[in-house]
């Protein structure tokens, strides 16, 4: 909630999010901000430990741009993610 809260006060280049929040998962979140036209080309990255294909699918399907799990997490790759994308 707080995620959505501050992208209506002011820009962001992109989005990084767990999946387990509390209050508002990662791909509620995700799905939220797509569904606002504004945000269509706001950059997500989602992370988490859940790194089964299933996960990577459900998260690319909530909006995500890319998913990164965190059993393989490797702070270079997330920089180059964002690079890519922003």
């Amino acid at each position: 909630m707080d995620a959505l809260n501050a992208l209506g006060n002011r820009p962001f280049a992109a989005v990084v999010s767990d999946i387990n929040m509390p209050n508002m998962d990662g791909l509620t979140l995700a799905a939220r901000i797509r569904q606002e036209p504004r945000y269509r080309d706001l950059p997500i990255i989602l992370v988490s430990s859940l790194d089964s294909d299933e996960d990577k699918r459900r998260g690319l399907e909530a909006g995500a741009n890319a998913y990164l799990p965190k059993p393989t997490f490797d702070q270079r790759v997330l920089l180059e993610t964002l690079k890519r994308l922003i």
